[in-house]
């Protein structure tokens, strides 16, 4: 399983925001907020995993490519710097988990005959409930 350990520091982007939050006046003064850019055209990924990653559906993924991960949740650039870094591979993660192929079910002959014969009690109380026509 690959994860961002595996992907060389040079294909990952860091650019340095101002974040909102708490902060006090250092929120005004100091860039603590992260924005990760990665693009995975561009990348060293195998393909399968390239593939899987521009499929996906998913708002930090843009059309060109490229997973955009903004980090403000904390008041120090390193640790937005992690959060950053760990959205990133847990999205890298979710990608490479293969999905179990669904085998058919049907159900058993007797719990088609529970559920028929519901059904008609049901339908029975009903209809004692109407009134009675002559």
């Amino acid at each position: 399983m690959i994860s961002v350990e595996d992907i060389p520091e040079a294909e990952i982007e860091w650019s340095a925001i101002r974040a909102s939050g708490p902060g006090g006046q250092n929120v005004n003064k100091v860039s603590t907020g992260v924005h990760l850019r990665f693009d995975i055209r561009a990348s060293s990924l195998p393909d399968p995993l390239k593939q899987k990653l521009l499929t996906l559906t998913d708002s930090r993924i843009t059309r060109e490519g490229v997973i955009v991960i903004k980090s403000v949740a904390f008041r120090s650039q390193e640790k937005n710097r992690l959060a950053a870094f760990e959205r990133l591979d847990q999205l890298l993660k979710a990608v490479q988990i293969e999905q179990k192929t669904r085998r058919k079910t049907r159900p058993t002959r007797s719990s088609v005959r529970r559920r028929l014969d519901n059904k008609r009690k049901q339908g029975d109380r009903k209809k004692s409930r109407k009134p009675v026509d002559f």
